[in-house]
Parts: structure tokens; C-alpha cells; sequence
């Protein structure tokens, strides 16, 4: 038989020792299964990916979040600038540009005529498929374009 760890006192009887033999067993139990844990490395790769998986989604939310941001702060920037532009013209360079602005839509909504006239029927239900989905995406789009905008800008400066 062995002989007990010398910090741990032997059973005064029966009973004890089966309480010491008892609380062993329940501490051997919790020991195999923290070993069996620690070598199941399929559940552990599991758990990792379904972390690294956590983090993405939540990092991805934030870069949105923070594009939409910059999107709409560039959005109110670029309005300030146009009005700034369009406060410094001269009337006649205003009434011109209007004036130019009117003779473009015309000119558009001709081509755009002769576009219904000759194009082949698929290729116009395509681009009304298109043109609808930007439509509808028009926030995504904007947001996609000034998160490019800045990653130009950026780019500018450190180049």
C-alpha cells in the first residue's frame, strides 16, 4: 500500500477514508475531463472559429457604421462646397450654367428617346434592371463611393 501525501491527515476510520476516497475520484473526474477538453481539438476549433467568426461580424458592423458616417459627412461637405461655389458666381455665369444645365437635360432626355428607339429589347430591360437596383441600393452605393473617395485622398497624401 502507499503511504498518504505527508499535508494530508490518514482516516481515523472507516468513514473518512471513504470520503477521502470519494472526494479523490470526484477530483480525478473533473481532471479527465478537463484533459479530455483540452484534447478535443475538433470542439476547440470549432469554439476558435465560431470567436473569429464573432469578431468579423462585429468589425464589419463597426467599418459600416463608420463608412455610413463618413459617407454623410462628406455628403453635407461637398453641399457646404457647392453652395460656397455657387454663392461666389456672378449672375451671368450663373444664368449661363443654368442655362447649359437646361440645354444637357434636353439634350439627355433626346438621347435617352433615341436610346428606347434603337436599342435591342434585352439589352434596355437589362439597364432598367440595373438602373433599378441602383436605385434601390443608392445609400450602399453612395457609402461605397466615399469610403473610395477617402481611401483616394489617403492614398494622395501619403504617395
Amino acid at each position: 500500500m502507499t503511504q498518504p501525501p505527508h499535508d494530508e491527515p490518514t482516516a481515523s476510520g472507516p468513514e473518512e477514508l471513504r470520503e477521502q476516497v470519494e472526494q479523490t475520484r470526484e477530483e480525478l473526474g473533473q481532471t479527465v475531463e478537463a484533459l479530455a477538453a483540452k484534447t478535443d481539438v475538433k470542439a476547440r476549433a470549432q469554439e476558435k472559429a465560431a470567436e473569429v467568426k464573432d469578431q468579423a461580424a462585429a468589425k464589419a458592423a463597426e467599418v459600416k457604421d463608420q463608412a455610413a458616417a463618413k459617407a454623410g459627412e462628406l455628403k453635407e461637405k461637398a453641399a457646404g462646397l457647392a453652395q460656397q461655389a455657387h454663392d461666389k458666381l456672378p449672375d451671368p455665369v450663373r444664368d449661363k450654367a443654368a442655362q447649359a444645365a437646361g440645354q444637357a437635360r434636353a439634350k439627355a432626355a433626346q438621347a435617352g428617346q433615341v436610346w428606347q428607339d434603337t436599342a435591342p429589347e434585352p439589352v434596355r430591360q437589362k439597364t432598367a434592371r440595373a438602373a433599378r437596383l441602383a436605385r434601390d441600393n443608392r445609400r450602399l452605393l453612395l457609402a461605397a463611393a466615399a469610403a473610395a473617395a477617402v481611401w483616394l485622398a489617403c492614398r494622395r497624401r501619403k504617395g
